[in-house]
């Protein structure tokens, strides 16, 4: 095959994937940036990134292996529950993932 004809497709390739990852942000960006929303909206759509958030973690948090198992003693969840607490009572970044990462440090050199 031509090297400029995979040249071509991979162009293409990259195009329609940016295509495909910018219409869906652009889209409601423009069609709802002028409007008031209700606030019920507002609150929902607030919602979304801890919803998502929670699905990618949960997942390592709970189980493990191959095929996936529940396991619920991790190391991993027992950081992430005092981890959790402080970051809820704080609302600091910051001293969440020192706080985190200090417990991690401290469960592993203890496993």
């Amino acid at each position: 095959m031509d090297v400029t004809i995979i040249h071509q497709k991979v162009v293409w390739v990259i195009l329609g994937m940016g295509l495909v990852t910018y219409v869906p942000r652009w889209f409601p960006l423009v069609l709802l940036s002028r409007r008031n929303l209700p606030r019920w909206l507002v609150e929902w759509l607030d919602l979304i990134p801890a919803a998502i958030l929670s699905a990618l973690l949960l997942p390592e948090l709970v189980t493990n292996g191959m095929p996936r198992h529940m396991s619920l003693w991790q190391p991993e969840l027992w950081v992430a529950i005092p981890t959790f607490i402080f970051a809820l009572k704080t609302k600091s970044l910051g001293g969440t993932v020192v706080i985190g990462m200090a417990l991690f440090w401290l469960v592993q050199s203890i496993i």
